[in-house]
C-alpha cells in the first residue's frame, strides 16, 4: 500500500485519466481501455469543464454531487449490515434504486449517467441489484464489494462530468460520509459494526488517489481526517457511543476542509457539502429504518393477541360453551379481515397467511363438531402460522411479544386453577416450559443474554416451581410462582423501549379482557370483575412504560384506551353486560393505542436519527456553504432551511417522511451554488421532458391499454422498482391489471421456466416466449408507462412467477397463485 501512494504521488493528479477505474473509495471499478476511452468521448458534451482540471462550474457540476449522495448511501445500506440489520440495508438499496430511476429529465441523475457512458450505467444499475440481493440473502461482505463496484462507477462517471479536482474533492466527501455511518452502527448498538465502518473507510482512504491530493494540499485536514477515523476505532473498541459520535463529526469536518482545499472552486466544495449533508439526512433515515419500530411491530401485535383470543375460545370450548367459542374465533377471522394486520402479513409470509386462515375455519368447524381433537389441531396450526408471522413481522424485537403471550397464558392458568381445574391448568404450565425450551421467537436465548440472573430466575426458581405448585394443588406457592414468573418477565420488557414494550403490554391485557369475557360465558360472574380489574392494575402500574408512553403520544387515545374501552369490560363486568362485546372494542383501542406509540416514538432510534438531522441543521449554519447558497438563491437558501426543520420535527413525531422533500431541497441547493438553479430537476424524480420525449417511442403491445379496466379483478401496482403486492393469490378465470403507479416505463414478463404445466405463455407486448420478449423489450416493444395497464386472465392453477425487464436486478419480480 505505501508503494502504491508513492506511485500517486509521482504520477499525479493528471494520472486519473488513466486509472479512472482505481476509486477513491478503495472500490474496484470499471477499469478497461474501452469503458475509458468511452467516458472520455463523453465528456465533451456531458461535462462542464473540458481542460484538465474541469475548472469550469455548472449543472452537470451538481449532477456529479447528487451521484455522490448514491454513492453515499449504498455505503448506508451496507453499514445497517454491519450492524446486524442487512434487511434494513436492502430496503434502503431498493430506495435508491426506486429514486435513481424516478431521476430523469435534463440534468438528472439517471439521464445524464446514462449519456456520459452507457457501460458505467449499466455497471451500475447491475452492481445496485447485486447489492440489494446480497444485503436480502444476509451476505454482508457480497454487499460491501457491490457498494464499491456500484460507487466505482458513479466516480468514474464524475471524473468525466465535472473534472478531476472536482471528483477528488467528492471522493475525500464521500469518505466523510462513510465515517459517519459509524454512528448509525453504534446507535443500533453494534460498536463492532462502527468499527468496521470505520476500518474500511480508513483503507479506502489510504489507497486511494484522494490520499495524496489532501496531503499535498492541507496537510491540517489530512493529518485531522486521519486522526478522527482512528479515534472512531477506538471509541467503537470502548463502546462508548458519543464518543464515535464526536470523531465522526470531526473525520467530517476534516473532509470538508480538505475538499474546499482541493475543489477547483469553492462553489464546487459548496455543492458536495450540500450533497455530504443531504446523505446525512438519509443517514437519520436509515438509522430510524434500523433499529426503530415500524407499523409492522404493531402488526405483529395484532396477530399476538389472536393467538391469546384463540385459547380463550378453545378453552370456552372445552368446558362446553362452544356458542360464545365459535362467536369468539369468528371474531378473530373478521377482525383479521379488516385489520391492517391482514395485508402485513399476507406479504411478511404468505404462506402464514394462508396457514392461518385455514386453520382459524378448521377451528370453527372443529368447534361446532365438539371434535376435541381437532380443536386441538386446529389450534396449533393457527399457532403454528401466527408464531411465523410474528417472528417475520417483528424481527428482533419478537422474544417481547413473546413474553406478552406468555403473561396472557399464564393469567389463564391461574384462572383455571381459581375456577377449580387444577388439572387443566396444570397442563398449560408444561406447555410454556417446552416452548421456552425451544426457544420459539427467540424468547429462551434472548432473556439469556439479557440477564443470566433473570433468566434463572425465571425458568428455575418460578416457572419450575408453578408447575409443581399447580400439580400439589398449593395454593400459596401457586401464588408466589405466579407472580414471580410475571414479575421476572416485566422485568425483562422494562429492559426494552416503551414501544416494544407496548406490544407485549396489549397482549396481556387483550387476554385478561377475553379471559373476562370466557368467565362471564361459564357463568362465574365473582371473577368477571376481577380479572378485567387486573388488567386496569397492570396498566397503572405503569406497564413497562406503556402507559406513559401512550399519554404522551395521545391523550384522547388515553382516555378512550382507559376510561371508555378498558372501562367498558370492567362495568359490563360489574353490571352483567355483554363482556364479550367490550372485550372486541377494548381489543381494538388496545391495537390503536400500540400503533401510536410505536408511530409516534420510533423506537429508541427516533431521537437519535433527529438528533444527526439537528446536528446538519447546526453545521449548515456555521458552513461556509451556508452564505454561498443564501448569496446565490435567497429562494432556495430558504427551501433548503425550512426542509431541514420539517425533516427534524417529523423524525421527532416518529416518520421519516421528510426525507424526500429535504433532499430535494438539497439538491436544488447544490444547483443554486453552483449557479445553475434554473437546470435543477423539479420534484422527487426529477422527472423532465426528455424522458416523456423517451416513453413515446415505446410500445406496449396486446393488452396494454390506458387505465384500468372495470372488469379487473385484482389491481397491482407497478411502482418504482416493485410490484405491490409482489404475491398475488387469485382463482381461475380471475382477471389481473398491472397499473403503473411511477417510475420508468415497466414491462410483465412471465418466466417461462417457472409457469405451470399446460400454462400458456404471457407477458406485456403479446410474446410467446421468454427469450422473445426481453429481445423486443430492448427493440422498445412491450413496456407499460404512466397512465397505463397490462391486463391478463389466467386460466391455469398453479403459481406464475414474472419480472420487470428493466428492473430485473432491483429485485422487481413478482408471483400471481392461481387457486381452482
Amino acid at each position: 500500500m505505501p508503494q502504491r501512494r508513492d506511485l500517486l504521488k509521482t504520477v499525479g493528479i493528471a494520472a486519473t485519466g488513466l486509472l479512472a477505474g482505481c476509486p477513491a473509495d478503495g472500490s474496484s471499478g470499471p477499469n478497461t481501455a474501452a469503458d475509458t476511452d468511452t467516458v472520455g468521448r463523453a465528456a465533451t458534451a456531458e461535462t462542464d469543464g473540458g481542460g484538465e482540471s474541469g475548472a469550469a462550474v455548472g449543472p452537470m457540476t451538481a449532477v456529479a454531487a447528487e451521484w455522490n449522495v448514491y454513492r453515499a448511501r449504498m455505503f448506508d445500506a451496507v453499514a445497517l449490515g454491519r450492524a446486524g440489520a442487512p434487511s434494513a440495508g436492502a430496503s434502503v438499496a431498493q430506495s435508491i434504486f426506486a429514486r435513481f430511476e424516478g431521476a430523469s429529465g435534463e440534468y438528472g441523475t439517471h439521464e445524464r449517467l446514462e449519456s456520459v457512458s452507457e457501460s458505467v450505467y449499466e455497471g451500475f444499475e447491475a452492481a445496485l441489484g447485486e447489492l440489494q440481493s446480497a444485503l436480502s440473502e444476509g451476505d454482508v461482505g457480497a454487499a460491501a464489494d457491490a457498494a464499491s463496484e456500484a460507487s466505482g462507477n458513479l466516480q468514474t462517471a464524475q471524473q468525466s462530468a465535472a473534472g478531476q479536482e472536482a471528483a477528488r474533492a467528492f471522493d475525500l466527501l464521500l469518505l466523510g460520509s462513510r465515517a459517519s455511518n459509524a454512528v448509525v452502527a453504534a446507535k443500533l448498538g453494534s460498536f463492532e459494526g462502527a468499527a468496521t465502518v470505520a476500518e474500511e473507510a480508513t483503507v479506502a482512504f489510504e489507497d486511494g488517489l484522494v490520499y495524496s491530493a489532501v496531503e499535498s494540499a492541507d496537510t491540517e485536514a489530512y493529518e485531522a481526517f486521519e486522526s478522527a477515523l482512528a479515534g472512531i476505532g477506538d471509541a467503537a473498541s470502548s463502546e462508548d457511543a458519543a464518543a464515535v459520535a464526536e470523531q465522526a463529526r470531526a473525520a467530517l469536518d476534516a473532509a470538508v476542509q480538505g475538499a474546499y482545499a482541493i475543489a477547483p472552486t469553492d462553489s464546487v466544495a459548496g455543492a458536495g457539502h450540500l450533497s455530504a449533508m443531504q446523505a446525512r439526512g438519509w443517514d437519520a433515515a436509515a438509522l430510524a429504518s434500523g433499529g426503530g419500530v415500524g407499523a409492522d411491530y404493531a402488526h405483529a401485535t395484532t396477530l399476538n393477541t389472536y393467538r391469546a383470543r384463540v385459547h380463550d375460545a378453545a378453552w370456552l370450548a372445552r368446558a362446553g360453551e362452544t356458542a360464545t367459542a365459535a362467536t369468539m374465533v369468528e371474531d378473530v377471522f373478521a377482525h383479521f379481515e379488516r385489520a391492517a394486520a391482514h395485508d402485513a402479513l399476507e406479504e411478511a409470509d404468505g404462506e402464514a397467511y394462508e396457514g392461518f386462515e385455514a386453520g382459524l375455519s378448521d377451528l370453527s368447524s372443529a368447534i361446532e363438531n365438539g371434535d376435541t381433537e381437532g380443536i386441538a389441531s386446529a389450534v396449533e396450526t393457527v399457532e403454528t402460522n401466527l408464531v411465523a408471522g410474528i417472528g417475520a413481522l417483528a424481527g428482533g424485537n419478537a422474544p417481547v411479544l413473546q413474553s406478552g403471550f406468555f403473561r396472557a397464558r399464564f393469567a389463564d392458568a391461574r384462572e383455571l386453577y381459581r375456577q377449580g381445574n387444577a388439572g387443566r391448568a396444570a397442563t398449560l404450565v408444561p406447555d410454556l416450559f417446552a416452548r421456552f425450551e425451544e426457544n420459539q421467537l427467540d424468547f429462551h436465548e434472548t432473556l439469556e443474554e439479557t440477564s443470566e440472573d433473570l433468566y434463572h430466575c425465571f425458568e428455575e426458581e418460578h416457572l419450575a416451581g408453578l408447575q409443581s405448585a399447580y400439580e400439589n394443588g398449593d395454593d400459596d406457592a401457586v401464588g408466589t410462582h405466579h407472580d414471580g414468573v410475571l414479575a421476572a418477565l416485566l422485568e425483562f420488557e422494562s429492559t426494552h423501549s416503551a414501544a416494544v414494550a407496548s406490544g407485549s403490554g396489549a397482549t396481556y391485557m387483550v387476554g385478561l379482557a377475553f379471559d373476562a369475557a370466557a368467565t362471564s360465558a361459564l357463568g362465574n360472574p365473582d371473577r368477571v370483575a376481577s380479572t378485567a380489574q387486573s388488567a386496569l392494575a397492570f396498566f397503572e402500574s405503569g406497564a413497562a412504560g406503556y402507559h406513559e408512553a401512550l399519554e404522551e403520544v395521545n391523550e384522547d387515545l388515553y382516555h378512550r384506551f382507559e376510561d371508555e374501552a378498558l372501562g367498558g369490560v370492567i362495568s359490563a363486568a360489574n353490571d352483567g353486560g355483554d363482556v364479550n362485546a367490550a372485550a372486541k372494542t377494548f381489543a381494538d383501542a388496545a391495537i390503536d393505542s400500540v400503533t401510536a406509540v410505536v408511530g409516534s416514538s420510533g423506537g429508541e432510534t427516533g431521537a437519535s436519527a433527529a438528533s444527526i438531522v439537528s446536528d446538519v441543521f447546526a453545521v449548515f449554519e456555521n458552513a461556509a456553504v451556508h452564505d454561498e447558497l443564501e448569496n446565490a438563491d435567497a429562494e432556495a437558501y430558504e427551501a433548503y432551511e425550512a426542509a431541514l426543520n420539517d425533516y427534524v420535527t417529523s423524525l421527532e413525531s416518529g416518520s421519516t417522511d421528510g426525507v424526500t422533500a429535504f433532499a430535494d431541497a438539497a439538491r436544488t441547493a447544490a444547483f443554486a451554488v453552483v449557479g445553475a438553479v434554473d437546470s435543477a430537476p423539479s420534484g422527487s424524480g426529477g422527472h423532465g421532458g426528455e424522458s416523456e420525449a423517451t416513453e413515446t417511442s415505446l410500445s406496449g403491445g396486446p393488452n396494454v391499454v390506458e387505465g384500468v379496466p372495470d372488469d379487473a379483478d385484482h389491481v397491482v401496482d407497478m411502482e418504482a422498482v416493485a410490484y405491490a403486492p409482489e404475491e398475488l393469490t387469485v382463482s381461475v378465470g380471475d382477471t389481473v391489471a398491472w397499473e403503473h403507479v411511477g417510475g420508468e416505463p415497466h414491462s410483465v414478463t412471465a418466466v417461462e421456466s417457472d409457469l405451470p404445466e399446460g400454462a400458456t405463455y404471457w407477458a406485456s407486448g403479446g410474446f410467446e416466449s421468454d427469450s422473445a420478449a426481453r429481445e423486443e423489450w430492448e427493440n422498445g416493444e412491450g413496456a407499460v408507462q404512466s397512465g397505463q395497464s397490462y391486463v391478463h386472465t389466467f386460466e391455469t392453477a398453479g403459481e406464475h412467477a414474472y419480472v420487470c425487464i428493466p428492473h430485473e436486478a432491483a429485485g422487481m419480480v413478482g408471483t400471481v397463485v392461481v387457486e381452482e
